[in-house]
């Protein structure tokens, strides 16, 4: 799903008030932004009945450049995880 088909299904969800799609897009964004700050303050967001998103860090390996065949360092990293709530297990 792209986020024009987001901001679209949003706009065609029954009870909520009609907005604009600039209005919806808007908010959309909003709620990314809110998450990712949420995220990187607390390393961790719940949402219950959908999931938990956490940071995970990686460390650092060895790996190889697929042209040549080179061996090289890969740095230690942060990523996002997400681990899903079983309500939503349950709708899959």
């Amino acid at each position: 799903m792209t986020k024009a088909e987001l901001i679209n299904a949003i706009q065609k969800t029954k009870g909520l008030p009609e907005l604009t799609k600039k209005a919806t897009g808007e908010i959309v964004d909003a709620v990314f932004t809110q998450l990712t700050k949420a995220i990187k303050k607390e390393k961790r967001f719940v949402y219950p009945g959908f999931g938990t998103f956490t940071v995970r860090k990686r460390k650092a390996r060895k790996g190889r450049n697929p042209r040549t065949g080179e061996e090289i360092k890969i740095a230690a990293t942060k990523t996002v995880t997400f681990k899903p709530a079983p309500q939503l297990k349950k709708k899959l």
